[in-house]
């Protein structure tokens, strides 16, 4: 299991700075995923850990080693891309077989493994095929084969799933998953900025904000205890209500937090009364989008089933141990008082 630290990593391109102090420790075997709108620097950190970027200041370890002079091909890396990557004039054999042949393995080695990639992700059938007969799901996943064959100790995907409408997103997410349980020697490293991909697939979550990291921890742990309003409104769908004015006052805050699954909605009583403007129904969830006389437009999770029509008066009250608090700057503040 290879261990990955980044020590006050910076990264500019010419004036622009991208990347600031960095400081990262992550373990062998875990499945650690970057976060964060675009922009943000997710996949240039990647592209740095990967060796396709040079690090303007800091050190990237590899299982104690320094990294930031070695080349990409010695630093027992895989990476996935979005794009797939695959030379198009090749099949799927070939294609999962070239850095096979150019890193000199014998013609069974080469067989074998490919042998045991592509029966793990299910793709022996398409080994004579070329990517323009594959979908995009199976193109991914000739894509993942391909790295799977190298043995890497760490496995980097930038975005894997962007390419692919939702049904196939939500299978290969699931077969990502399943891989890294086979794999669990191998520790990776994905990149996306859709936070259910990060909250169903990871260890833990590095949420990165203009060049700088929020905050890491479990999925849960960011969902319950956020270390700033940014995090707190990118975690979690949908995003948590934010609050201003004499609510958020009254807890002695600047903004007051509370996500839709944590505010009750009653016809008769509650603390914020206020009328439906508009409902979605989803299914297994009906989101109804309260404008309150107190606190502003509030979207509450309901059930699916919940009968509720626009115009209709509610009365909302939040959960007292959901709710979340911040000041000024963003930061939490702790202790809320009674409104």
């Amino acid at each position: 299991m290879a261990s990955v630290e980044l020590k006050n990593v910076c990264k500019s391109f010419g004036t622009v700075e991208v990347l600031r102090d960095v400081n990262l420790a992550l373990e062998g075997g875990e499945f650690v995923v970057f976060v964060g709108p675009s922009g943000c620097g997710k996949s240039t950190l990647l592209r740095l850990i990967a060796g396709l970027e040079d690090i303007s200041d800091g050190d990237l370890m590899i299982d104690g080693q320094r990294m930031n002079d070695v080349l990409p091909a010695k630093r027992g890396i895989s990476m996935v891309f979005q794009s797939y990557a695959l030379y198009p004039h090749m099949t799927v054999f070939e294609n999962m077989a070239f850095g096979l042949e150019q890193a000199k393995l014998s013609s069974d080695e080469i067989k074998a493994r490919i042998a045991q990639a592509a029966d793990m992700l299910q793709i022996s059938d398409y080994m004579e095929r070329k990517p323009r007969q594959l979908s995009g799901g199976q193109r991914q996943r000739v894509a993942i084969g391909r790295a799977i064959t190298r043995q890497p100790r760490v496995f980097l995907f930038d975005e894997p799933l962007s390419n692919l409408d939702a049904a196939l997103r939500v299978d290969t997410r699931l077969e990502i998953a399943a891989l890294h349980k086979r794999l669990a020697d191998t520790t990776m490293i994905y990149v996306t900025h859709d936070q259910v991909e990060a909250m169903t697939l990871a260890d833990r979550i590095v949420v990165l904000n203009a060049g700088n990291v929020e905050q890491v921890g479990t999925p849960l742990e960011l969902y319950a205890r956020p270390a700033s309003q940014f995090v707190a409104g990118f975690i979690g769908s949908p995003r948590m209500n934010f609050i201003v004015g004499e609510v958020a006052a009254g807890h002695g805050a600047a903004t007051f937090g509370i996500r839709p699954e944590h505010v009750d909605l009653s016809r008769d009583k509650g603390l914020w009364k206020g009328t439906v403007r508009l409902t979605e129904a989803l299914g297994s969830d009906t989101f109804a989008h309260v404008d309150t006389e107190t606190a502003g437009m509030v979207n509450v999770r309901l059930a699916g089933a919940e009968p509720i029509g626009e115009g209709e008066m509610v009365f909302l009250t939040p959960q007292p141990d959901a709710i979340h608090l911040f000041d000024a700057s963003g930061r939490p503040v702790h202790g809320a008082r009674a409104a």
